[in-house]
This record gives structure tokens, C-alpha cells and sequence, in this order.
């Protein structure tokens, strides 16, 4: 085997620029396929991160009756007392912060200019404030007892041209099937880098959000983020009730899963697509090859070389050739995919129903996805040498002299 290599070696250096070139356009070609990968990750990973972070959580608990897309403020569909509720869960060890919010939709009005937006209740002093409060852009955070304040995305203060301290009024449907109106000033300004999220919610205190509302001592849901999502299934089984819906993050983000894995199926054809091509650089390079060594092929078999070991020469060409072009591959790869995780590219404001994108795609590429298209980049290569050396071993000794005098 160490004597095959060794001619296998010796084979490709007789034309050295010929077999780098061929190396190269396979280590671009696994460098494409990890850059692809990882962007495609990347945008699956910050997608999901995003939509937990800002909008489904790990756990949604709920009124068995209420429905997020209505956002309705009947008292029927809200939790009562739920700081106790969500006190009660904040005991479980896995839970990381489990907080009340409550949703109305409303109208904010500009001088005048006005648009439609989601109302957020918070609790200022959450945990799970941290996206807004760490995206602070200017101004300040608001405090629980803060009846006048208001914090709106940098979106749509710039969509609305507004600024810190200005004044603007918001329009909300109550309760109780009346609307009302009240002046605000904006405290801060917020940027989660997710144009489509930023320029739609708008925040309040809790408290505010409820005596608007006419909601009294009520919130929307129970916004719930865990330290290990893996445990998910763990924390539902405990907190399972027949009084309350639970919702998990895998439940609310069902697009987004079946997003990615229709992604998965596109990106495994443009996969093969790339080896392909790159394929067809190592088939040409050793037909070449064949062609040229002729004659030596025929002398071999005249010694008593078997076809057998003809094809394992060209298969150990293919091989070294396939390891030049991996490491190549995993250099130049590595590279691109360290600056694409470092500093991203900018897709700027790209909106999709019920999945959030942000402005910037960063690179993200598990060790298990380099490995397998490393192997399958190899195993692609030692393919490519299937015809080659099928053709440089069903040939004739006489016909392979005489051609090759």
C-alpha cells in the first residue's frame, strides 16, 4: 500500500501545476459548501434565537381560551393575578426568569402621521426585558412607575421621525369594547437589529398597559425563557394544568422548524450541485493522466500488474489529491466562515409572517456539519476516479504499447 502512494505521489508531480489546480478547485469548492452551510445555519439559529428572545420564549403559559393572533383584551381570555402565577414558575430550578405580559393592539399618532402597532406591557425590572434594554439606542429604560413613558423601536422612530422626548398619542381598544387615547412621551428608543420587530412594538410599563386596557390585575400570557430548552418537556409536565394552555417554543415557532428543514432539502441539492462541478475537475485530471501514461499502464500489465491494483493507483491519486484539496478546502473555508461569524452580511430590513429576521446574517457552522461534508467531499473525489481508472485497467497490454509508441 506505502509502495502505491508512493508512485501514486510520484505520478502527480510529473505534471505539479496540473494536479494543484485540481486540489484548489476542490478545496473552493468544500470551502463554498461550508460557507453555504454555515449561512444557512446561521440564519436558522439567529432566526430561532430571535423569535424566542423577543416573541414565543420557551414556554407561553396562557387562558385556555385565548388566541395570541386576536390579542383580545376580554377579561376571559387573560390570567388573573399573574405575578403569582408567574412567581410560582420562577420556582421551578430550570426556569430562568418567567415574567407577565399583556398584548393590546393599537394606533400610534405622530402630529399627523399614525400607525398601526403592537402594545407590549412589561415589567421594567424583568430579566427577560434584556434584547431591549441592552439595544437601548438613546434615552432611558422604563421604571415600573412610570405613567406617561413610552419605549418604541428605532424603526419606527425613524419611519415616524421621532426622537426622545416627543410627544405622541396612542389609541387602544379596552376591555370593556371602548377605545381610549392618552398622550405619552418617548423615553427611549430600542434596536433588536430585526427591522420587521422594531418598527411594530412598542412598550409599556405593565402597570400603565393594565389601567389602560381596563384590564385591572391581568396579563396576555406568561412569558417563561429556561436555561436548557432541551428541558422543555420537563417543565411542561410540571406545570400541566387544566386551567392554563402551555405552549412551547418548538409549538409557536412551527414555521420556522419547517422553514429550516425545507432550506436543509434546497441547500442538499445545491451540495451535490458544487461536488458535482468540482468533481469533474478530478475526472478530467486523471483521464488526462491516463492518456498520457499509456504506454506505462501497458508495460505494468505486462509485468503482471493486476487491473485490480491499476484502479487502487489511480484511486490512491484520487486520494491524495482529495486531502490536498480538503485541507485547502478547510483553510480557505475556515476563513470565510470566521468573518462571515464575525461580522455577517447585511440583508437590512427582510420581513417573513411569524419568523424574525434580523438585518445581519452571521455565520454559524456546527463541527458535525464540517465533518460530514468533509467526508462526503472525499468520498465525492474517490468517486470521481471510478472511470478513470476503469478505463486506464480494461486496457490491453499490446493495444497500450502500440499507442503509446
Amino acid at each position: 500500500m506505502v509502495q502505491l502512494y508512493k508512485m501514486a505521489w510520484r505520478n502527480l508531480g510529473r505534471n505539479r501545476r496540473r494536479s494543484f489546480f485540481s486540489a484548489l478547485a476542490l478545496g473552493i469548492g468544500l470551502a463554498l459548501l461550508l460557507l453555504m452551510a454555515s449561512v444557512v445555519a446561521g440564519e436558522m439559529r439567529g432566526a430561532m434565537e430571535s423569535n424566542i428572545s423577543l416573541q414565543s420564549s420557551h414556554l407561553q403559559v396562557c387562558a385556555t381560551s385565548y388566541d395570541e393572533d386576536k390579542a383580545s383584551l376580554d377579561w376571559r381570555y387573560l390570567i388573573a393575578d399573574p405575578n403569582t402565577l408567574a412567581e410560582q414558575i420562577a420556582t421551578l430550578p430550570v426556569v430562568k426568569v418567567a415574567t407577565p405580559r399583556l398584548f393590546m393592539n393599537g394606533i400610534l399618532m405622530a402630529g399627523e402621521r399614525s400607525v398601526g402597532i403592537r402594545i407590549m406591557g412589561i415589567d421594567p425590572t424583568s430579566e427577560a426585558n434584556a434584547p431591549y434594554r441592552n439595544g437601548l439606542v438613546s434615552g432611558e429604560f422604563l421604571a415600573a412607575d412610570d405613567r406617561g413613558g413610552i419605549l418604541i423601536g428605532q424603526t419606527l422612530a425613524e419611519k415616524l421621525g421621532l426622537k426622545v422626548g416627543d410627544r405622541v398619542v396612542l389609541v387602544v381598544n379596552t376591555s370593556d369594547g371602548d377605545v381610549d387615547e392618552q398622550p405619552f412621551i418617548i423615553r427611549g428608543i430600542y434596536s433588536t437589529h430585526t427591522p420587521g420587530y422594531d418598527q411594530s412594538v412598542l412598550l409599556l410599563p405593565l402597570a400603565k398597559a393594565q389601567a389602560m386596557a381596563r384590564a385591572e390585575n391581568r396579563a396576555s400570557i406568561i412569558f417563561v425563557l429556561l436555561r436548557d430548552r432541551e428541558q422543555t418537556d420537563a417543565v411542561v409536565a410540571a406545570l400541566r394544568t387544566n386551567r392554563y394552555q402551555i405552549k412551547t417554543w418548538l409549538q409557536m415557532n412551527a414555521l420556522l422548524v419547517q422553514t429550516e428543514q425545507l432550506s436543509n432539502a434546497y441547500m442538499a441539492v445545491l451540495y451535490l450541485i458544487v461536488l458535482a462541478i468540482t468533481a469533474t475537475v478530478i475526472v478530467n485530471t486523471l483521464i488526462m493522466a491516463v492518456f498520457e501514461r499509456t504506454r506505462e499502464i501497458g508495460i505494468l500489465s505486462a509485468m503482471g500488474m493486476r487491473s485490480s491494483r491499476i484502479m487502487a493507483m489511480f484511486f490512491a491519486e484520487s486520494s491524495l489529491l482529495a486531502v490536498g484539496g480538503i485541507a485547502i478546502g478547510l483553510l480557505l473555508g475556515g476563513l470565510m466562515v470566521a468573518y462571515a461569524a464575525r461580522y455577517g452580511f447585511y440583508i437590512g430590513s427582510y420581513n417573513m409572517t411569524g419568523i424574525l429576521i434580523g438585518e445581519r446574517i452571521y455565520a454559524y457552522l456546527p463541527l458535525k456539519d464540517a465533518i460530514v461534508l468533509t467526508i462526503v467531499t472525499f468520498l465525492v473525489a474517490l468517486l470521481a476516479a471510478l472511470y478513470p481508472a476503469m478505463l486506464a485497467a480494461r486496457m490491453e497490454p499490446v493495444e497500450a504499447l502500440r499507442s503509446g509508441t
